[in-house]
């Protein structure tokens, strides 16, 4: 078997700390999770940004749908012809939109 060293630094300390040594521990951790506040902050922003965009386009994307779904009925239920006018008006629309979902 090898010898193995504990790397652990609180187990080369007495688990018993008197209260000044625990009152200077408590003051240390406090300021660690203080110092990384600000960083938090800005992940969670980053997140949020995200959650927001991602919602965005998967409304834009039900959005578009909805819009070929009714295009299709209306297409089914008044025989409208896609190279009529409104049939043109409506696929360049959604060629529009399509191209928004590249970027």
């Amino acid at each position: 078997m090898s010898n193995k060293t504990n790397t652990n630094p609180l187990s080369d300390k007495d688990p018993q700390m008197s209260k000044e040594e625990m009152a200077e521990r408590r003051e240390e951790i406090t300021a660690f999770y203080k110092d990384n506040i600000p960083h938090l902050e800005v992940q969670a922003d980053y997140e949020m940004l995200l959650a927001a965009i991602e919602k965005a386009r998967a409304e834009r994307m039900q959005s578009q749908m909805f819009m070929a779904q009714q295009y299709a009925q209306q297409n089914q239920q008044d025989g409208v012809d896609p190279n009529s006018e409104e049939g043109k008006a409506f696929q360049e629309a959604m060629a529009k939109a399509m191209e928004g979902d590249k970027s």
